[in-house]
């Protein structure tokens, strides 16, 4: 009697959320979150064979209804979206100017800067993509996450700076005093302007 081997345990929890957050939005035709939780999927996942396959096909989906309704991005929201897909299409001119154009509005704004550091690494342009690299994850820590996983980030993952970019800071330690922790003073609303 032939032997089976054992089925290959199902698709992580998390992945499987993703998926199926990605389909409710997919289905109240709401493509910009379901293109989000379909790249963070796709980005977060890449051993998922089968789940990422259809994924895959819903992310093209969302990403053509989108190009269809985004002819004049205007908003910051909007520009970050058609950068996103203008990456995923292959047309780095494009993410690059939409991304810079949000930038321009918001110096700080993480997915730009994220956007920028992807264009500038497929070019091969190390040093720009970890300054951008660098400025997106002081803006958003857990961006790390995904540029681990991120294909467009291959060509750097051999250089200490990256590699030095994408470790978790360590929180600063609080001073101790007497064998105990001093307790931090909190700040009052009013002292934070």
């Amino acid at each position: 009697m032939a032997q089976h081997p054992l089925p290959s345990p199902g698709p992580a929890g998390e992945a499987v959320a993703l998926f199926q957050a990605g389909m409710e939005a997919l289905q109240a035709h709401r493509y910009e979150d379901a293109a989000r939780h379909f790249e963070a999927l796709r980005d977060g996942f890449p051993d998922e064979g089968a789940l990422l396959d259809r994924t895959r096909v819903y992310l093209e989906l969302c990403q053509r209804e989108l190009a269809r309704r985004q002819v004049d991005p205007r908003t910051l929201e909007d520009r970050l979206t058609a950068a996103t897909m203008a990456l995923n299409q292959d047309d780095d001119a494009q993410a690059e100017a939409l991304a810079q154009s949000a930038l321009d509005d918001s110096p700080d704004q993480d997915l730009a800067l994220y956007l920028l550091a992807a264009v500038n690494a497929r070019r091969g342009d190390h040093d720009a993509a970890l300054t951008f690299l660098s400025r997106a994850f002081a803006a958003r820590p857990d961006a790390r996450a995904q540029a681990r996983h991120d294909p467009d980030f291959e060509d750097l993952r051999h250089l200490d700076a990256f590699q030095a970019l994408l470790e978790v800071p360590m929180p600063p330690s609080r001073p101790v005093r007497n064998g105990r922790h001093a307790a931090l003073k909190p700040r009052h609303a009013a002292n934070q302007r």
